[in-house]
């Protein structure tokens, strides 16, 4: 390997690819990182940084709702302009969007929404796991860096893989979209609902439990 985890977080900053893919491109261009700049041009992938600067306050608000109205998510989705916002490939994206945070319940957009002190308390507990098994100290806090990710992964949207193609994460998802469309899109925030969620439910008696049962032989 011709290259560094130091280029790899180098590529990132210059593109606003994903990890993973820094990595394969940098694999693919041998180490150089002008041509590993292209090879994620030529995949569609590195346009999305030079829009971050611009405003993007056009958009919609889209809504799924899922296992007869168990379900709902509201998520609004913003580009630069209206005429955008009214294109089907861009509604297209948001629906997926609003069905991703159904299925596979996201708690943030992005890893550095994530509070200081959630995270310090997550790490803390891998750090005891990780002790637990019995591995070395030394070790430990690569460890605990390298299964934060797969944290990151479970309640970071865009880091999520997507669930109509897992092949891809959702930030590479939106870099794929921003390319295609030509604007910046920014998935701004999400609520998520579920039925009955927080409510107490009517716990049955065990008499009741024993009726019950009866009951339903008879």
């Amino acid at each position: 390997m011709n290259f560094t985890a130091n280029d790899v977080k180098e590529l990132r900053e210059k593109t606003g690819v994903g990890m993973m893919d820094c990595k394969k491109a940098l694999v693919e261009a041998d180490g150089n990182m002008e041509k590993a700049i292209e090879i994620l041009r030529e995949k569609g992938m590195a346009t999305a940084k030079k829009k971050e600067s611009r405003i993007a306050s056009e958009g919609i608000v889209d809504s799924y709702i899922h296992m007869g109205g168990r379900i709902g998510v509201l998520v609004e989705v913003n580009c630069e302009t209206d005429f955008v916002a009214r294109a089907d490939n861009f509604k297209e994206f948001v629906h997926d969007v609003a069905l991703q945070i159904a299925a596979a319940n996201p708690i943030y957009v992005s890893a550095d929404q994530v509070p200081a002190e959630v995270l310090e308390h997550e790490k803390n507990i891998l750090r005891a796991q990780a002790l637990n098994e019995g591995k070395p100290e030394k070790i430990i806090d690569k460890m605990v860096e390298g299964r934060i990710k797969k944290y990151y992964q479970d309640f970071c949207l865009l880091d999520q893989a997507f669930v109509k193609d897992s092949s891809k994460t959702i930030q590479q998802y939106l870099n794929e979209t921003i390319s295609a469309i030509g604007e910046k899109i920014t998935i701004r925030r999400f609520v998520r609902f579920v039925m009955g969620e927080g409510l107490e439910k009517k716990a049955d008696t065990f008499a009741e439990e024993i009726s019950a049962a009866v009951a339903s032989v008879k």
